[in-house]
């Protein structure tokens, strides 16, 4: 499986579970928050679209105006293929992924490892997310490491762990601590040893180019993903080396222990 377009050809023939034609997603809604985490001065803006089916969620994220909520009306109710088909892109990947989680939950996948984030504040719980998806680095000191799409907490959790941010980004511009943020992947993706991306490269479009450009060279890339967990999951082996999945309610919208789940594939693949 090359990209996510066939994966979405591979659902809609049930190669994977029941054919989407025979599930609705019976709630599409939209969250759009803002956070910023003390000691920064960077006020991170995201909106989400998230579709629930059965007993599991979908979500993506998507860029100011691409969405607007009039979609949880138009589009609660409608089957999963009709999204898969006919929708925007972020939309078509949060039904894939609630489909994909629907037909293999995280919570039941043997080989995912449970992460428990604590209780406690934003900071303690981002501190501890990203700990854990620079836990699944296995790199060099010295190794430098583009991450396209930047939150301060993981620049500073890879540098704990000896590596070279590269940071990336299409709406930051300056890191907390004063680092120059490209928005040319291109640029981060030629000099990386390694690639940690954001889900959130599955709603714009350019999970597929990053995807493409760490097999032809043979670079580890992880994904951390609220957006699109379980379209994540899919590559896992055939380009993605591993993943931190974190299913909707994300860890943001609560100050309760919530569970992400890491998973470990080969590089490469095709």
């Amino acid at each position: 499986m090359k990209n996510t377009d066939e994966l979405i050809s591979g659902a809609l023939a049930g190669a994977w579970g029941p054919r989407p034609a025979e599930l609705a997603a019976t709630s599409v809604f939209w969250i759009h928050h803002g956070t910023r985490l003390a000691g920064g001065d960077t006020t991170y803006l995201n909106q989400y679209v998230l579709v629930r089916s059965g007993d599991s969620f979908g979500g993506c994220a998507f860029e100011a105006g691409e969405i607007d909520p009039e979609i949880c009306r138009d589009a609660s109710g409608t089957p999963l293929d009709t999204l898969l088909r006919d929708a925007s892109r972020p939309l078509r990947i949060a039904a894939l992924d609630a489909y994909l989680s629907r037909v293999r939950p995280h919570r039941q996948a043997a080989e995912a490892e449970p992460v428990v984030l604590p209780a406690g504040t934003p900071e303690t719980r981002a501190r501890a997310r990203d700990a854990a998806i620079a836990g699944l680095l296995d790199l060099p000191g010295g190794a430098k490491v583009a991450l396209i799409g930047v939150v301060n907490p993981l620049v500073a959790a890879i540098r704990e762990r000896g590596g070279i941010p590269l940071p990336c980004d299409f709406n930051l511009r300056r890191t907390q601590w004063g680092d120059p943020v490209t928005d040319d992947m291109d640029q981060v993706l030629d000099a990386a040893d390694a690639v940690v991306a954001t889900g959130m490269t599955l709603g714009n479009g350019s999970f597929d180019t990053v995807l493409t450009r760490c097999r032809e060279q043979g670079v580890p890339l992880v994904v951390y993903a609220q957006s699109g967990s379980a379209v994540a999951r899919a590559f896992l082996g055939a380009g993605v080396t591993a993943l931190s999945a974190e299913p909707f309610p994300f860890s943001q919208f609560s100050a309760d222990p919530t569970t992400l789940y890491r998973y470990r594939g080969a590089a490469g693949g095709s």
